[in-house]
């Protein structure tokens, strides 16, 4: 019996059974909420404060989040993504770790789903993302010091595919940028601005009603 050949003939079932599968597929009026978890990973370079002195190094952070988005045509949905609060640790180049902040980046999108029939539907959206930094703490070189990063607001963009399960789920699989840019304040007085421009990867499950 040639092993190969039936690995083949397996493959090529497995193809056709799912190009025979229908996906869920939503019209105006239907929402979805997603469960799932994403990590909060910002651009390699930082920004700079102290008057271009110390370069900053702002860490990647995980929670679960959730979404929900609202159907105001079969391919064309409004998304609001919250999560728990994402934790960072902030380094000085130089200098190690100084600082630790939580921020919260709520985010609106507009989205166009495509092949919504299909076996599986990518997706693409653009909209405002808010994000609200708060409990900052510092400690080493800024010990005893006063941090504050302030809030932002700015463009975002998500990219993603949805792949069914059944006829009211299904898995997503996406990547967002968040265009994130926070004045960076020191005892009250403003020290540089902290460039964080993550990329926003995750998994969820998504559930149609």
């Amino acid at each position: 019996m040639n092993i190969k050949r039936m690995q083949r003939g397996a493959i090529a079932a497995l193809v056709l059974a799912c190009l025979a599968s229908p996906a869920y597929a939503q019209q105006a009026g239907t929402w979805t909420l997603g469960i799932g978890a994403h990590q909060v990973s910002p651009k390699s370079d930082n920004g700079t404060v102290l008057s271009g002195t110390a370069d900053l190094e702002i860490d990647k952070a995980a929670q679960p989040t959730i979404t929900f988005e609202y159907f105001v045509h079969g391919d064309i949905g409004i998304e609001v993504l919250a999560a728990l609060p994402f934790k960072h640790d902030i380094d000085v180049v130089g200098a190690g770790r100084v600082a630790s902040t939580k921020q919260l980046p709520p985010t609106v999108s507009v989205q166009y789903h495509f092949n919504s029939h299909g076996v599986v539907s990518p997706f693409i959206g653009v909209g405002l993302n808010y994000t609200a930094f708060f409990e900052e703490e510092t400690r080493g070189a800024l010990a005893g010091t006063s941090l504050k990063l302030k809030d932002s607001w700015g463009p975002a963009a998500h990219a993603g595919i949805d792949i069914p399960i059944g006829d009211h789920g299904a898995v997503r699989v996406d990547v967002r940028w968040m265009d994130i840019d926070s004045e960076v304040q020191l005892n009250g007085v403003k020290i540089g601005t902290a460039e964080i421009d993550p990329l926003v990867y995750g998994v969820a499950y998504v559930m149609q009603f």
